[in-house]
Formats: C-alpha cells, structure tokens, sequence
C-alpha cells in the first residue's frame, strides 16, 4: 500500500509500479505523432550530467547521417537549454499552418525544433515548472510536421528527472547514445543514465566520450588533459558498446560560436556514424 500511496496518478511522470500498470511494467504512454508526420527512427543522446557536449554530438550525428543522404531532423528537448538553433546559425522563428508546427531547415536541409524558435528573442529564460517542461517536449513530437525523416536524433536535457522521463515514456526511441568525459565520476553518472534507460526498457546503442584527449598540432601526440580515459573499463562494467572517442578540438567550438557546425569536418564522427548506422539497420 505504501507504494501506492506514493502515486502520482499521471503515469506520464510517476515511476511507482501499481495496479494501473500491467504486471509492473511501463504501459505504452507513446503520444501519436501528427497525421502529416513520418518518422522511420527516433535516437535519444543523453547525458548523466551537464557539460559534457551533449549536444554538439546531437548536432554532429544529424549533420553525419544528412551528409549520407539521410533526411535527419533534431528534436531539440533540452527546454531550459537549448543550444542547437545557435550550432547552425538558424536565426528565423519557427511558424504555424493548418497542419501544425512547421520546424525550421538548416542550410544543410536539417528540420530543428526547439524552444528558442519560438521566444522572440533567443536570451529569454525559460522559466516553467516541471509539467509544462513535459508538455512541450510532448507537443514537439506530437504537433510539429516531421516530414519524411530517416533519423531523429533527440537532445535529451541532462540527468534522469522529469522531462527525461517524459520523453522515455512518450516518445517511441529506437535507442539512446550516452555521453560522457574522462573523468573520475564517469562511472557512477553513466550508470545514473544505464539504469534509468533499462528501468524504462529503452535500448542502449552505445556511448561516446568527448573531450577525451587533445592532438598536438607539432608532432600529432595524443594528450590526454583529464587523465588516461577508463571509457572501455566503464563500457564493459555496463555491457554496452563504444561508439568513438571524441578529441577536444577549438575548430569544433569555433565553428558551433559561428553557427558553422555543417561545415565541420570530423574523422571520429563519421567513424561514429558509420557505427551507429549498422547498429541500427
């Protein structure tokens, strides 16, 4: 009874297995997307912490697949933080038609939603409680036009709180990508993140360390600045797969500042990609 007691009774946000759950398991609580829409996979890229270029890898994987021919598209959940508009110098507002909300292309031809498309101005704090969070990650999915898109990779904001769940519970992921950095705390945040995805039953495609080394540009030597990576020791302790290592490297922060980040050009994300492709065909 205690745990009962405990319900919220919005399955949408409470995690307390009860009667209203068949056999303790999650129902499926997926929001429809809009009739107008078509979206063949669905990837979440999530972190168990902030500051860890959780979006830059969203951002580099939809420019990756687009560069393969792929139509990509971002979901850009991260309500309170959204970085993405910026990374690819989109600066128009998102807009409206009879069909529903219609997200705004990149110059590279990738569809982008996010909150900062429709502030007035992209400094404006989002300042909502939890269940208007969810409700606008849901309405994201639910009642912008995605149309024709081969893969959606979704900026997930950080930790395991309520919009994480929010989008575990709505949305219908084909799998996540963690992303973490070399540092001692590694360990205990990607399993934050391992476990919250198995409690949900979301599959976990891999992880990708960034910021794991530096090359010097003289002699070409890897440094690694947060010391010697435990990446593979961490991987193996979870059961999931390396995608790639990703360098610290000013030209991919100069050219997110810029807007630029279509023009990248990256060996570890394409490496990445290429993974990620077979992993998911």
């Amino acid at each position: 009874m205690a745990e009962v007691e405990e319900c919220t009774h919005d399955c949408n946000t409470c995690g307390v297995s009860c009667s209203s759950r068949e056999g303790g398991a999650v129902q499926n609580l997926h929001e429809k997307l809009n009739k107008y829409s078509s979206v063949k996979k669905v990837i979440g890229i999530v972190s168990g912490k902030g500051g860890v270029g959780k979006s830059i890898v969203t951002s580099l994987m939809a420019v990756m697949f687009s560069r393969k021919g792929y139509h990509t598209a971002i979901l850009d959940a991260d309500i309170t933080g959204p970085s993405i508009p910026k990374s690819f110098g989109i600066k128009e507002r998102a807009m409206g038609s009879e069909k529903g909300i219609i997200p705004v292309k990149t110059e590279g031809g990738i569809d982008v939603m996010s909150v900062n498309l429709l502030l007035e101005n992209d400094t404006d704090p989002v300042v909502w409680r939890g269940p208007v969070l969810a409700g606008t990650v849901k309405q994201f999915w639910s009642d912008v036009v995605w149309q024709d898109i081969d893969y959606m990779f979704v900026d997930m904001p950080p930790g395991t709180s309520d919009v994480p769940l929010t989008i575990y519970q709505s949305v219908p992921l084909d799998g996540i990508i963690i992303v973490t950095s070399p540092q001692d705390l590694v360990s205990m945040i990607v399993g934050k993140a391992v476990k919250m995805a198995k409690l949900m039953d979301i599959p976990i495609l891999g992880i990708i360390e960034n910021m794991s080394y530096f090359s010097c540009p003289d002699c070409g030597k890897k440094h690694y600045p947060f010391g010697e990576s435990k990446l593979n020791e961490v991987a193996k302790e979870y059961g999931i797969d390396v995608i790639a290592q990703f360098p610290i490297d000013p030209k991919n922060a100069k050219a997110c500042d810029e807007g630029k980040i279509e023009s990248m050009i990256s060996d570890e994300a394409k490496e990445a990609a290429d993974k990620l492709e077979k992993i998911l065909s």
